[in-house]
């Protein structure tokens, strides 16, 4: 599928938004890992490798390429950065290529 000018344009404007939401949400999960009744060495080395994981996720490190919109796409989705709805503004062809490769991978 070849991105539209308009959605390579709006992922790019959205992209940075949706990294920021997701690290907030990551960031609420580490203070719960912090926060937890055990102990701290435990805590802290739990933390340690799911950060680890999770700089390695779309929602918080990607590389812009428009010929990988529709996968980053699915990658935001699938890793809970982004959800379907957030889609609201591309084209009717953009979300229904993500919808069909997400159904693909089910």
């Amino acid at each position: 599928m070849e991105i539209s000018k308009a959605d390579w344009k709006l992922f790019r404007e959205k992209l940075p938004e949706w990294q920021e939401g997701y690290m907030a949400k990551l960031s609420k999960e580490y203070i719960e890992i912090l926060s937890r009744d055990m102990n701290p060495s435990d805590n802290f080395w739990e933390l340690e490798q799911r950060i680890k994981e999770d700089k390695k996720k779309p929602g918080v490190r990607l590389s812009l390429e428009k010929r990988n919109v529709l996968y980053d796409v699915v990658a935001l989705i699938r890793d809970g950065a982004i959800n379907e709805e957030d889609l609201a503004d591309f084209s009717d062809e953009l979300r229904a290529e993500v919808r069909e490769y997400i159904n693909r991978l089910k």
